[in-house]
């Protein structure tokens, strides 16, 4: 009787694999393929809860923004999203949606989120399409500012200083026209300053330039 039994096992597999072959092998890579992007999620973000996902509504995913209002964070160095965040939960930058939630973080969340979105890999801005002529004038007014003495060659960044390179247009242009009407303020007084002497015009040229380049250079 077990000779028969077990003699009989591989004809149901060889049957089964007749009749669903198919739907069998589909099911395998599909688990697989949950596998895999489970320990890749899991290595990019760590075991659950992910407090970062909270972030994809507005910075998109991995902090990569497709809304030229909203900030890409990926990238961004670690030191200046956590002054960032900072400073939102003091009051000395205020934003309706972001003051509100760091004001809930603590040091250790301030520290995860600009670690998290630190070393993504910040993508190019697909979403826009610079003018050419304000894209050239916003060039030279880059390069006679000295932009890249604080933000770095490529405009990508490094410490206190933000990567701009790639960032959305209405965001850019947004946070210029703060640092010209005083809005927003520089501890060091340099943006503020520097931006004031700027007409609307420059600052529109400055922004669409900045949109216009890859944060990967």
């Amino acid at each position: 009787m077990k000779k028969k039994i077990l003699i009989g096992i591989p004809a149901v597999l060889a049957l089964a694999l007749v009749f669903f072959g198919p739907e069998l092998v589909d099911l395998v890579r599909l688990q697989t393929y949950l596998t895999e992007s489970q320990e890749a999620y899991q290595d990019n973000k760590g075991e659950w809860p992910h407090l970062t996902d909270a972030c994809e509504g507005c910075h998109g995913r991995n902090g990569n923004s497709l809304h030229q209002g909203y900030p890409s964070l990926a990238g961004q160095p670690e030191s200046y999203l956590a002054t960032q965040l900072r400073q939102f939960a003091s009051g000395e930058r205020e934003n309706p949606n972001m003051s509100p939630l760091a004001m809930t973080m603590s040091e250790e969340e301030i520290q995860l989120y600009a670690e998290f979105f630190s070393r993504q890999t910040a993508k190019e801005n697909q979403f826009f399409d610079a003018d050419p002529e304000l894209q050239e004038q916003g060039e030279r007014l880059v390069e006679t500012g000295g932009c890249a003495g604080c933000h770095g060659a490529s405009l990508t960044g490094q410490g206190e200083f933000p990567l701009l390179a790639g960032q959305g247009y209405d965001y850019l242009l947004k946070q210029l026209d703060a640092f010209a009407s005083g809005e927003r303020k520089d501890a060091t007084g340099v943006m503020n300053s520097m931006v004031k002497s700027l007409s609307a015009d420059d600052r529109k040229a400055i922004a669409s330039y900045m949109a216009s380049l890859s944060p990967s250079h």
